[in-house]
């Protein structure tokens, strides 16, 4: 069973945030709305475009999904 999306986000935080899935990561924790037990793209995907200001482009998020993929397998 993968885990869920958000969980594997987590571990992408950096204070720094040196990269864009970094800074998505960094906002991601301080969203208390975000769906931290969803591992499906879909449900993710309408919810970032539709509240995550801080996620200033979809490619971002599309570029966390295919590392958090590769990492589950």
């Amino acid at each position: 069973m993968r885990r869920p999306f958000y969980t594997w986000l987590m571990t992408q935080r950096n204070l720094v945030a040196a990269n864009e899935v970094q800074t998505f990561a960094n906002g991601a924790f301080y969203d208390q709305q975000f769906p931290k037990q969803s591992s499906d793209f879909d449900e993710i995907s309408r919810y970032l475009e539709e509240n995550a200001n801080y996620l200033h482009t979809v490619t971002t998020f599309d570029e966390a999904w295919s590392q958090y993929l590769a990492s589950e397998m």
